[in-house]
C-alpha cells in the first residue's frame, strides 16, 4: 500500500523526466561558429565539412562568412567572428602586430600536383619569365600578404631588386579584367579565379609559393586565444570535422570537384584542369618558422617571434 505522502514510481518517473527535459534539450542542441574564409579553392575543406555533415556530426552548426581578402580576418576574431581561415604570413604578423590569435588548424599545403596559386602575366606584356617583371605592375589581392610576399622571396632568390615592381590591390575577382585593360602587367592569383585568365591566353609564370618551400603551408584556422580558452571543446571538434573533410577530398575527388562546382560556379571543364588542394590539419611549428625566416629576410618583421607561439590547439 502506497503512503499518502507517495507518488507511484511511474509519476516519479514522469516528474523526473519533465524536470531533466530542458536540459537534455539544451545540451543536444549544435553549437553555433562563425567561420570566415576566401571563397577560392582553399575553402573546398569547409564546403566539404558542411555538405557531407562533418560539422553536424560533431555538434557544430557552422555558419561561413565568405570575404574576398582574409587578411582582415585577424582583427575580426572574437568579435564578428569565431574562427577563421587565413594564411601562414597574416598569422605572424598578426601576432607580431600583437593580437591576441593563435593557430587551431592547418588549412592547405601547396606542393607540386595540389597548386592552387600562379603568377599570371598579360599575354600582349612581353613577359615570359619572372626576371621580365621588374618594373612591372602587379596585382596582388592585399601589398604584405602571402602571394605578394613570396613573390618577393622569389625575386630576390633570382638576384632581381623586390622594390623594382609596383604593387597594387586587386581583388582576386577583378583580376581577369584588370589584366583585359591592361591595367595589370602580372596577377598574383588563385584557384578558381587563374583559370579564367589563362584560359584567356595569358601566361603562367610558375608558382610562387613552391619558391619558398615545396611542400609549404600556405593557410591555417585560426580563432582569439579567449576564445579557444573558453571553447577547447568546440575546437577539437571543429579540427575533427575538418581532419575529416580532408580524407573525404583525398580519397573521392569527383564528388569533391562537384562540391567545388556548387560554391565557385565553375564550369566542369574548368573543374577537370584543375588541381584540388591538399588539406593537412595538423599543426607543425617547422611550417611557420618557414615563413617567419622569409619574412626577416625582406625586413617585415618588428621584433623576433617563436613559431610554437603560434600554436595553441594541434591535432
Amino acid at each position: 500500500m502506497i503512503g499518502r505522502n507517495r507518488l507511484p514510481y511511474v509519476a516519479w518517473l514522469a516528474l523526473f523526466a519533465a524536470l531533466i527535459a530542458p536540459a537534455v534539450a539544451i545540451a543536444q542542441q549544435p553549437t553555433a561558429v562563425r567561420v570566415a574564409y576566401v571563397p577560392a579553392a582553399p575553402g573546398l575543406a569547409a564546403w566539404v565539412a558542411l555538405d557531407k555533415g562533418f560539422f553536424a556530426a560533431e555538434g557544430l552548426d557552422v555558419s561561413l562568412v565568405p570575404l574576398q581578402n582574409i587578411s582582415l580576418v585577424p582583427g575580426a576574431l572574437g568579435k564578428q567572428l569565431d574562427i577563421g581561415m587565413v594564411t601562414s604570413v597574416d598569422i605572424i604578423k598578426a601576432a607580431v602586430a600583437g593580437l591576441n590569435i593563435a593557430a587551431i588548424a592547418g588549412g592547405h599545403v601547396e606542393v607540386e600536383g595540389s597548386v592552387t596559386n600562379a603568377l599570371i602575366a598579360r599575354k600582349d606584356s612581353g613577359i615570359k619569365s619572372i626576371r621580365d617583371i621588374a618594373g612591372k605592375t602587379v596585382g596582388t589581392p592585399t601589398v604584405g600578404a602571402i602571394l605578394h610576399v613570396a613573390l618577393l622571396h622569389w625575386l630576390a632568390k633570382e638576384g632581381i631588386d623586390p622594390n623594382s615592381i609596383r604593387a597594387v590591390e586587386v581583388p582576386f575577382p577583378n583580376m581577369a579584367d584588370q589584366m583585359a585593360a591592361a591595367r595589370i602587367d602580372v596577377a598574383v592569383s588563385a584557384q578558381p579565379f587563374s583559370e579564367k585568365m589563362l584560359a584567356a591566353g595569358n601566361i603562367s609564370l610558375g608558382n610562387q609559393l613552391l619558391q619558398v618551400a615545396s611542400p609549404v603551408l600556405a593557410t591555417l584556422w585560426v580563432a582569439d586565444r579567449n576564445w579557444i580558452e573558453n571553447n577547447k571543446v568546440v575546437a577539437t571538434k571543429w579540427v575533427k570535422a575538418l581532419r575529416a573533410a580532408a580524407e573525404f577530398v583525398a580519397k573521392n575527388p569527383a564528388e569533391s570537384r562537384e562540391i567545388l562546382a556548387k560554391y565557385t560556379k565553375l564550369p566542369p571543364a574548368v573543374l577537370q584542369s584543375i588541381d584540388l588542394p591538399r588539406f593537412d590539419p595538423a599543426l607543425r611549428a617547422a611550417d611557420l618558422e618557414v615563413w617567419i625566416k622569409v619574412l626577416a629576410e625582406l625586413k617585415q618583421l618588428q621584433r623576433p617571434i617563436e613559431a610554437s607561439s603560434l600554436i595553441v590547439t594541434a591535432p
